[in-house]
C-alpha cells in the first residue's frame, strides 16, 4: 500500500496539519480510510456536507449534468445557475445574487459592493467595520477582516480599509463608525472564533444602527447558512434582515461554490465591476440545486435543530460530569464546548483514536459540526466516545 500521506508531504505546503488519516470513502456521517477504518464524521468537511457524505441526490445530479455541460463563460446563460438562483431568492430576504466559488471570494464580493455603495451613495467611505474573533477568509483582505491576531500578524501590514472592534458590543461599533464608514461585517454566530453566540438583541441594535447612520449591514453566513443553525439561515432567527449575505460551505453539499445575495437598494454593481471565471459553474449549481431542494422538501433544517437541542442537553448533562467543561454553546448543529484549560488538541486526538472526528477549534474550546441529517443514534455514539475521552483527561 502506498504512503499516501508521506508522499503529500513531500509535494504539499505546510500550511496547517493534518489528521493522520487518509480518506477514500463517505456515505452519511461516516468515513472510512485507506485501510479500511471506519469514523464517524462531525467535522463535515468543516461544516460543508450537510446532507452528509455523497447524498445521493446531489450524486445523480452531478453525473446528470456532467454529463451536458461542465463549464460556460458567464457570457452566456445556463439552467442550473438561474434554478439556483431563483431558488435561493425565494426563500430569503434578498432581490439579486452572484455566483462565485468560496466563502472567502463571496466575502471580498460582498466587501467589494459595500465599497461600491459607498462610493456612490456615501460620498465615497470604504470602511467596513468588524469585530474580533471574526473569521472572513484566507485571502489579505479578508484576514484583514478577520480579527485575530493569529491570522494577521503574520501579514502585517495589513490591508486597509477595515476598522476592528470588540465582538458583542454595540458602543464599539457606534464609537467606530465615522464618515468613511460604508459598512458592518458579522456572523450571527461566530465559527472559528469558538462558536461564539451573540447577546439576545444584539444583532437587532447593530441592524438600527446602520438604518440610523445609512450604511450596510453584511451578514457572513459562510458557516451558519443552509440549514448549519435551524433555519435555512441564521439571520431568520433573530429577527433581523441584512442588506448582503454571504453564502458557502454547505451550499453546494461537497462542491466548491459561494454566493452573496442583496437588497435591490444595496445591489449596485453594473456591468463589469465585478465576474468570475468559475463562479456559476453548472455542475456546483445543479449540486447546489439538488442539496437545496431536498433540504426545502425534507424540512432539513427543522431536523437541525430538533437533535442539535437534543446534543446540546445531553452536552450539558457531560458538564455536569466533567469540571474541565465549562460551557456548551452553539444553535442548530453548530456546536461547541468550552473547556477551562488549553486540552483541546488533546482531547481531539484521543476522539480521533476512538474514530470520532471532531475539531479543536480553539485551544479551549471544541467543535462539532456533524452532517444535518445524523440520528440521535449517530449522536449518542459520539457523546459515548466523548464520554470515556473525558474521562481519561479526568
Amino acid at each position: 500500500m502506498k504512503d499516501w500521506q508521506k508522499l503529500a508531504d513531500g509535494y504539499f505546503m505546510n500550511t496547517g496539519a493534518r489528521a493522520p488519516v487518509t480518506l477514500v470513502k463517505g456515505r452519511g456521517a461516516l468515513v472510512w480510510d485507506d485501510s479500511g477504518n471506519e469514523y464517524l464524521d462531525f467535522v463535515c468537511g468543516w461544516a460543508v456536507n450537510n446532507l452528509g457524505h455523497c447524498p445521493e441526490t446531489v450524486v445523480e445530479a452531478v453525473k446528470n449534468q456532467v454529463t451536458e455541460l461542465i463549464q460556460a463563460s458567464n457570457n452566456f446563460y445556463t439552467i442550473p445557475q438561474v434554478e439556483l438562483a431563483q431558488l435561493l431568492v425565494n426563500n430569503s430576504c434578498f432581490d439579486s445574487i452572484f455566483l462565485c466559488n468560496s466563502g472567502a471570494e463571496a466575502n471580498e464580493a460582498a466587501v467589494k459592493l459595500a465599497r461600491r455603495y459607498g462610493k456612490l451613495k456615501l460620498s465615497g467611505a470604504y470602511e467596513v467595520i468588524t469585530v474580533c474573533g471574526s473569521f472572513h477568509g484566507r485571502t489579505l483582505s479578508m484576514v484583514s477582516a478577520s480579527a485575530q491576531p493569529k491570522f494577521q500578524q503574520p501579514y502585517i501590514p495589513l490591508y486597509p480599509g477595515y476598522v476592528n472592534v470588540a465582538f458583542n458590543d454595540i458602543e464599539a461599533i457606534q464609537s467606530a463608525t465615522s464618515e468613511k464608514s460604508c459598512a458592518v461585517m458579522l456572523e450571527p454566530i461566530q465559527g472559528e472564533g469558538g462558536v461564539n453566540v451573540p447577546s439576545e438583541g444584539y444583532l437587532n441594535q447593530v441592524r438600527q444602527w446602520c438604518d440610523q447612520c445609512g450604511i450596510l449591514l453584511i451578514l457572513d453566513e459562510v458557516q451558519t447558512g443552509m440549514g448549519r443553525c435551524g433555519s435555512l439561515f441564521a439571520y431568520q432567527q433573530y429577527g433581523v434582515e441584512p442588506d448582503i449575505i454571504s453564502l458557502a460551505k454547505g451550499l453546494g453539499s461537497g462542491l466548491p461554490i459561494g454566493a452573496i445575495m442583496a437588497k435591490k437598494e444595496a445591489s449596485v454593481f453594473s456591468p463589469g465591476d465585478h465576474g468570475s471565471t468559475f463562479g456559476g459553474n453548472p455542475v456546483t449549481c445543479a449540486a447546489a440545486c439538488a442539496s437545496l431542494r431536498y433540504m426545502l422538501e425534507k424540512d432539513v433544517p427543522s431536523h437541525a435543530a430538533m437533535v442539535g437541542n437534543y446534543f446540546i442537553d445531553k452536552l450539558n448533562q457531560l458538564k455536569e460530569k466533567h469540571a474541565v467543561i465549562n460551557g456548551v454553546r452553539g444553535r442548530g448543529l453548530l456546536i461547541a464546548i468550552g473547556l477551562d484549560r488549553p486540552v483541546s488538541a488533546e482531547l481531539k486526538n484521543s476522539c480521533f483514536k476512538e474514530c470520532l472526528l471532531v475539531n479543536n477549534v480553539q485551544p479551549d474550546a471544541l467543535r462539532f459540526m456533524p452532517p444535518l441529517i445524523i440520528t440521535k443514534e449517530e449522536i449518542d455514539k459520539a457523546l459515548a466516545i466523548l464520554e470515556k475521552v473525558f474521562n481519561q483527561l479526568s
